[in-house]
């Protein structure tokens, strides 16, 4: 009941990090139905293509060893081991081409579905896996079940198909009796491979079915909750509170730096409480005047706080303060724009200066 209730509430599709988790621990999706029509394909191929070569080949190496089987010493078991010998390694040339595409289509099936990967995890001995209790339950849950109905399913497809086939061809099979009997292998052969063409059209449509329902269980199955979504993250992005928190104080310090700045400015530009923009213009370092600081209400009069502590002129113009404010840049230098009435500005600050002096 508990299963059931956690299920209903993953309602959320999973992450690309949920996802990748899955597939780096070796939870990957992988039909065996592809795979075992793979093989029947390939079964398939090899008895239209290489059967007839083969069993000629066969057929010509056995008669050349057994015609001469007088020749054959068999008077130890070293001469049995050397006969036993020759006849296996004779049949396993010829049975090569055989085996080597079933194993190809069978790589190649598996290679189609999952890229390949090493699970340490996967193959790491659990106690689990021995437990007679957990593989009862595996054999009889959800999943133990459809396999042993898809097997039964196939068992009784591969049946009937032979069925159909043998019937289609009774009166064909019953002419063989007047038959040399040497043709006879070659009939069982076409039969053969016609049950084995009609079982591996069936596995292929059972393994698209299967591919595609083991797929969705899959993916059904690394559905989130809501919660689950949320903890995810928070453990990528960080806690949304801290992040705000980190996230004020950097920019408490950031404005603490620039306020301290304003002790090395050469003007600021006003408006009497709303805006104000500190800047420095020294001719040695400075090709244009540099933005030092800006500010809005609260800042703005602190800048402007620190600009009369350390008397540094104060320019009140609204509509250029205001101006600057939004076009200029902290730690950057003025936009052309304003080259002229900065310029003015300051030429009439280093006027008056000159005439204080005088």
């Amino acid at each position: 009941m508990q299963e059931e209730t956690e299920k209903d509430s993953k309602t959320e599709l999973p992450t690309e990090k949920k996802i990748g988790d899955a597939l780096e621990k070796g939870n990957v999706p992988f039909s065996r139905e592809v795979t075992n029509a793979s093989s029947l394909a390939a079964l398939v191929i090899v008895g239209y293509l290489y059967v007839p070569t083969i069993t000629v080949e066969l057929s010509s190496v056995l008669k050349g060893i057994f015609a001469n089987v007088d020749n054959w010493p068999l008077d130890s078991p070293v001469d049995a081991g050397n006969l036993s010998n020759l006849l296996g390694a004779r049949i396993l040339v010829n049975l090569a081409p055989v085996i080597l595409p079933l194993m190809l289509f069978g790589f190649v099936s598996a290679l189609a579905q999952n890229t390949p990967r090493l699970v340490g995890n996967r193959i790491k001995p659990k106690l689990e896996k021995v437990s007679i209790g957990k593989g009862l339950k595996r054999l009889l849950g959800p999943q133990g079940l459809r396999e042993f109905g898809k097997t039964v399913f196939k068992f009784s497809a591969a049946g009937f198909i032979a069925t159909i086939i043998i019937m289609s061809q009774t009166e064909f099979v019953i002419s063989m009796i007047m038959v040399d009997t040497a043709e006879i292998p070659v009939v069982i052969n076409d039969l053969f491979l016609q049950i084995l063409t009609g079982l591996t059209m069936l596995m292929f449509l059972l393994g698209a079915a299967d591919f595609i329902l083991v797929r969705r269980e899959w993916f059904n199955n690394l559905k989130m909750s809501h919660q689950e979504v949320k903890d995810e993250r928070k453990q990528t992005e960080g806690d949304p509170m801290i992040k705000l928190r980190t996230r004020s104080v950097a920019q408490d310090r950031a404005r603490r730096r620039m306020i301290s700045d304003v002790a090395g400015a050469t003007l600021v530009v006003a408006n009497p409480t709303h805006f104000a923009v500190a800047m420095r213009y020294d001719p040695k370092i400075d090709k244009v005047p540099f933005v030092l600081a800006k500010g809005q209400d609260r800042i703005a009069l602190k800048i402007r706080e620190v600009a009369e502590n350390n008397e540094i002129s104060i320019t009140e113009d609204p509509p250029l303060a205001r101006a600057l404010y939004k076009a200029v840049q902290v730690d950057m230098e003025i936009p052309i724009d304003f080259y002229l009435p900065i310029a003015r500005i300051i030429r009439a600050l280093s006027e008056s200066e000159i005439a204080t002096r005088k």
